[in-house]
């Protein structure tokens, strides 16, 4: 008897290290600085807030699958934008309809009344997706509603007088992002109407009147639009106004993306200064993407890193999609022309610390950093500068032979990233391509940055000019990196930066 219990005891004994290295193993594809949620489906980035320190960001989620379902708004906070804390779920589905897609307002003047003993609401003001109503064919299934917290987000009391906007008869009535218009003491909702922008204002977040629609002859309209914003930026010492607006199908390489027009708004009209199509990302994962509010004159975008053309099909177990880094948003002057520029946010800089530099390099053969770089993760940030550049190509690769690369084509004047043998990619037929974007820039010097996770790369280039998000499915680590260039090029200087979240 005492034989068979030490025996059992030394079974126990050896299970437990190997049951703890399990729980170590990071799951195949999982980012390590993009949040994704432990478990289930997520989509597009809502009601993202700063307040006291922390930044929260609220999401479409669907707790008990992996695809899409009746969406409630998951929650996240962060105190420097990179690494991610899950909350428990904010907003549920109820008698209303779904909870879709929305913003949050800090209330500091409590003008919605919500406030109690001195504490500021924050209103979260959402879309609710009625699917019975829908049903019907009405077009009045969707129509907005409001939850407020008084304690910085973490529970939600829903307003008992919802919805606060109903449906006038539009099948798409969606998404409200709602700011402060401080000249004339009044909320701003941005608010998707089929392929075109409603504008509706109010005093206290509760009576909406109708002040003006933009789009009808604006813009890419190969889908519907989604998801948009609305806020300034000083450029030259003058307010510019910048509406960004999702669409979905309709993007420049095809499936969803986000488009932007800059321009001049006065509490009531939009007035474009520009109807030509301009876009946010020229690749095609990011999507719905939208700013945090309460952050003063700093805009900060994240979106959805996912594509609806795929997203319920990406090989990712247990949960599906992801959000794309933080960016800082700012406007530059190109020709006469202004464009919408996105950077990583700073607080990046504190998770790339170790690695090299390298200058004056001349680009006749390979170059291979695998062995400089020393980094097995795949985790990294790349940043070059070449003036008067020929063809180059960054190539990504693991010990499998996957190969996901990164550069530009001179003869087009164009970047790309093409991820054809990235990995995994027969889930869908049209994921495994190339995507081109063009450079925007007419400055001699090529400039890059690049940001490697698991399973994306983002690209920023000349300043943000041109950016492009993919995501790629390896079957290990790319921990291999080589630049090659046909033509031969000389690389002004080269930082490599290994990111360790």
């Amino acid at each position: 008897m005492k034989k068979n219990i030490l025996k059992l005891l030394l079974m126990l004994a050896m299970l437990v290290p190997l049951h703890v290295k399990a729980q170590q193993k990071p799951e195949k594809y999982r980012p390590q600085f993009h949040f994704s949620p432990k478990a289930h489906w997520i989509n597009d980035p809502n009601g993202m807030f700063f307040l006291n320190g922390t930044y929260h960001l609220f999401f479409q989620y669907y707790p008990d699958a992996m695809v899409w379902g009746p969406m409630h708004w998951g929650h996240a906070t962060s105190k420097d934008l990179i690494g991610w804390e899950e909350q428990p779920i904010a907003l549920f589905p109820d008698s209303l309809g779904y909870i879709f897609s929305g913003s949050a307002v800090v209330d500091v003047n409590n003008t919605s009344g919500f406030g109690k003993d001195g504490k500021v609401p924050v209103v979260a003001i959402f879309t609710h997706h009625n699917p019975k109503l829908e049903e019907q064919k009405t077009g009045k299934h969707q129509y907005q509603s409001l939850a407020f917290s008084l304690d910085e987000g973490k529970t939600w009391t829903k307003y008992s007088g919802n919805p606060v906007l109903p449906n006038p008869g539009i099948t798409d009535f969606r998404d409200p992002k709602v700011r402060w218009y401080a000249p004339q003491k009044k909320w701003i909702m941005t608010l998707a109407t089929k392929d075109r922008i409603t504008f509706y204002s109010s005093p206290d977040l509760k009576a909406w009147s109708l002040e003006s629609e933009f789009g009808a002859d604006a813009g890419a309209h190969g889908g519907v639009w989604e998801c948009p914003d609305l806020f300034p930026i000083t450029h030259n010492g003058k307010q510019v106004w910048v509406l960004i607006v999702n669409i979905n199908p309709g993007g420049p390489n095809e499936g969803s993306a986000g488009q932007y027009f800059l321009g001049d708004f006065d509490g009531k009209t939009f007035t474009a200064q520009s109807k030509k199509t301009k876009w946010l990302d020229f690749g095609v994962d990011n999507y719905a993407a939208v700013t945090f509010s309460n952050t003063g004159d700093r805009n900060i975008l994240m979106g959805w890193m996912n594509n609806w053309q795929y997203a319920n099909q990406v090989p990712t177990d247990p949960w599906r999609g992801a959000v794309t880094l933080a960016r800082d948003l700012d406007l530059k002057t190109v020709d006469g022309e202004t464009y919408l520029t996105s950077l990583p946010v700073k607080e990046l800089d504190a998770f790339a610390k170790s690695g090299f530099a390298l200058k004056n390099v001349k680009l006749t053969a390979p170059l291979d950093l695998t062995e400089k770089a020393k980094n097995k993760t795949g985790l990294f940030r790349l940043d070059l500068t070449a003036k008067d550049a020929g063809d180059f190509t960054i190539v990504l690769a693991n010990k499998e032979g996957n190969e996901l690369t990164v550069g530009y084509e001179k003869s087009s004047n164009q970047y790309f990233i093409d991820r054809t043998k990235s990995g995994e990619t027969g889930f869908e037929k049209g994921f495994g391509q190339k995507h081109m974007a063009p450079r925007i820039s007419r400055d001699g010097q090529i400039a890059l940055s690049i940001i490697a996770d698991v399973a994306s790369v983002e690209l920023f280039a000349d300043g943000g000019l041109t950016v492009m998000t993919d995501v790629f499915f390896p079957a290990s680590e790319m921990s291999s990196l080589r630049i090659k260039s046909t033509s031969g090029i000389t690389l002004d200087a080269l930082k490599y930066s290994v990111i360790n979240p």
